[in-house]
């Protein structure tokens, strides 16, 4: 304590979130190298390795993130328009002087290095929306408010959708947890999002829609029977019933004209209408032998068969979480969701102690992507989801996506240490 009364700025710092940050970091950089290891090359640091590249891209994330935590937290407000501008021309760039892999123009080459400008996308997105809407709080939500700061968001989508790169393209919607914080959509938006999601499921399962929307008008002439008095309700019911009709009906040409072959059978994988372990359903089918083969404590650290001999591909990145799960087990699984459990909790408290509103909404957006990530990831590698091809974040190969949501943590924890100065 100063004599102020005030923390020292060190002592300011949240150093739990930091902690688990770095724990993460180790966690994925040993997962890595049990995910490629060769014998003949077994050293953590040998550069010609991704384990070893690795241990750079973590040691430059640490110069990263504490150089952040010694710049004036006003930089970053200030400087949010521009960052965003300059992550638009890289998503720009990236379509003409991109290199091509797996099918994506996702990566300008930079000598042996290559960036992947979405991953910084997310970033840009998060301070230019937490900018403007914070601009906005003193103003009652509207709907011009609404659609402005939903520009902002899908500005940089559509530039990822033209990689093209779904996976990327999807984290941003988790923004919408910004956007339902600060009162710009409500609970019923929510809920008609997931009504959206289930009759999609329905309609791709179900033989024939007809059949769908015919149980539908069952439920809705009951709902209507039960409320019949209330003339507001059998509006709304007979508005949701067409409003349904009309989706359903829409759900093919969606899925056929904007889906590619591949995600379609993925989605079909999921929903059980397509059995392909050798195709399509391969990465699932080998991911779920290698979690499943784990057990209670897993095979041993270098132990796992499945990540040896490289059944799963792209292991060392969307699929780091079946090298977690065969060497360590159910235990070490738990061990490590735990981890993400804990920090963004932590991150949901530290957006709520914010004093300014800027901060509380760039926290969200923190939040949210993360969680969007940790979910959608885990949940592929177990499929419960559809294979999107997203890093689980500090814990997957590559400097692009460990540096940018370095930044954005760190950047958070900046605010967070000067939130009183930021107040005055």
């Amino acid at each position: 304590m100063n004599r102020t009364g005030e923390k020292s700025f060190f002592g300011s710092i949240d150093w739990l979130c930091i902690l688990l940050w770095f724990s993460l970091c180790i966690i994925g950089w040993f997962n890595i190298h049990a995910a490629v290891f060769d014998a003949e090359q077994p050293g953590l640091f040998n550069l010609a390795t991704n384990y070893g590249k690795q241990s750079i891209y973590i040691f430059t994330a640490l110069i990263i993130g504490f150089s952040i935590l010694i710049i004036d937290a006003k930089f970053f407000i200030s400087t949010a328009p521009i960052v965003y501008i300059a992550v638009v021309l890289l998503l720009v760039a990236v379509l003409v002087v991109g290199r091509n892999v797996g099918g994506n123009q996702a990566w300008i080459p930079l000598g042996s290095f290559r960036l992947q400008p979405s991953e910084f996308g997310k970033l840009a997105t998060c301070l230019l929306l937490a900018s403007y809407l914070s601009s906005q709080t003193n103003k009652h939500p509207n709907l011009r408010t609404t659609l402005i700061g939903a520009s902002i968001v899908l500005f940089p989508v559509a530039l990822v959708m033209l990689q093209p790169d779904t996976g990327s393209a999807l984290a941003f919607f988790s923004l919408i947890f910004v956007f339902y914080r600060e009162g710009y959509v409500g609970n019923s938006f929510l809920l008609l999002g997931g009504l959206a999601i289930f009759l999609f499921v329905l309609a791709l399962i179900f033989p024939n829609q007809w059949l769908l929307i015919g149980i539908l008008f069952i439920i809705a002439a009951g709902s209507m029977y039960v409320f019949r008095k209330k003339r507001k309700h059998l509006i709304n019911i007979a508005a949701l019933f067409i409003g349904c009709t009309v989706y359903i009906l829409c759900v093919d040409f969606a899925y056929e004209q904007i889906l590619q072959p591949h995600q379609r059978n993925r989605i079909d994988i999921i929903l059980g209408k397509m059995d392909d372990p050798r195709g399509q359903g391969y990465n699932l089918n080998q991911s779920k032998i290698a979690i499943g083969s784990g057990q209670l404590f897993g095979k041993g650290y270098l132990q796992g068969t499945q990540t040896k001999y490289n059944f799963v591909p792209e292991q060392s990145t969307d699929f780091i979480f079946c090298t977690i799960g065969e060497e360590w087990g159910f235990v070490g699984c738990v061990l490590l969701i735990a981890i993400y459990i804990t920090l963004l909790v932590r991150l949901v408290n530290i957006a709520e102690r914010q004093r300014t509103a800027f901060a509380r909404i760039y926290a969200y957006g923190v939040a949210s992507i993360l969680f969007f990530h940790f979910f959608i990831n885990i949940g592929m590698t177990i499929g419960i989801v559809p294979v999107i091809g997203i890093p689980l974040p500090f814990i997957s190969y590559g400097g692009s996506s460990l540096w940018s949501f370095t930044i954005l943590l760190f950047i958070l924890l900046r605010f967070d240490s000067s939130r009183k100065g930021l107040n005055g």
